[in-house]
């Protein structure tokens, strides 16, 4: 069974750090486009940041600057570092992995990002 499964969220006052991490299970996330989307209740699923097989890393303008995305290929895990957090951070960040689509594609939710984890609560205080 191909699972995706989040870990480190949590709670983080103003200025602060945390580190996300999603473990792939039952396939390699090296063949796939895998990205980060947050959700606030109420809004919209939103990019966060992704990764291509062809390299590319994309960030939405709010990450650019405060986040670091890496992949940890030995560990079959996507870790998404985030410094200077802000309240506006707070969201359900999840990870999510597309198969169809390695090289590009849209970067907002789509049935191409056929696979998802469960979420984990990050909340920043001020």
């Amino acid at each position: 069974e191909l699972q995706l499964a989040e870990s480190g969220g949590g709670s983080v006052q103003t200025g602060g750090s945390m580190t996300l991490s999603c473990k792939a299970s039952g396939f390699n996330l090296a063949n796939f486009r895998i990205a980060w989307f947050r959700q606030v209740p109420g809004m919209e699923c939103d990019l966060v940041s992704g990764i291509t097989r062809d390299g590319g890393t994309r960030y939405a303008d709010f990450a650019k600057g405060r986040f670091r995305l890496s992949e940890d290929n030995a560990k079959n895990t996507l870790t998404l570092r985030m410094n200077n957090l802000k309240p506006e951070d707070t969201a359900t960040y999840y990870c999510a992995a597309d198969c169809t689509n390695v090289y590009g594609g849209t970067w907002s939710v789509d049935p191409a990002w056929g696979y998802w984890g469960q979420g984990t609560q990050v909340t920043v205080s001020s």
